[in-house]
């Protein structure tokens, strides 16, 4: 059994980052742009930056998978790109693992 100050579980903190703009960006992202998510819940976007609400729902559903470690043939473990519902502008933003984080499950739940 765990007390709430032991660790009992690993997290990646995560960013999500603009990788390209194969039309035109509608919502004023450009390539680079990107926000974090970290400590399993909380979202960091830059000093003066932003993100598109649409752009992000279209990530949102994927990220508690990619925050964990899953088994090397699956294609969540294999696939990081996310494509905006918008079709005009052809946004696609690329998951990447920044961090491992030693969380305990009774801090989060």
């Amino acid at each position: 059994m765990t007390t709430a100050d032991q660790p009992d579980m690993e997290l990646y903190d995560l960013r999500v980052v603009v990788e390209r703009i194969e039309g035109r960006s509608v919502c004023g992202l450009s390539v680079g742009d990107y926000f974090e998510v970290v400590n399993s819940s909380q979202i960091r976007i830059p000093e003066g930056g932003h993100m598109c609400m649409f752009a992000l729902q279209s990530v949102l559903p994927l990220l508690p998978a990619k925050m964990r470690q899953l088994p090397a043939n699956d294609w969540l473990e294999r696939d990081s790109h996310v494509c905006c519902p918008d079709p005009e502008e052809g946004l696609v933003l690329r998951i990447e693992r920044i961090g491992l984080q030693q969380l305990s499950s009774s801090d989060l739940t």
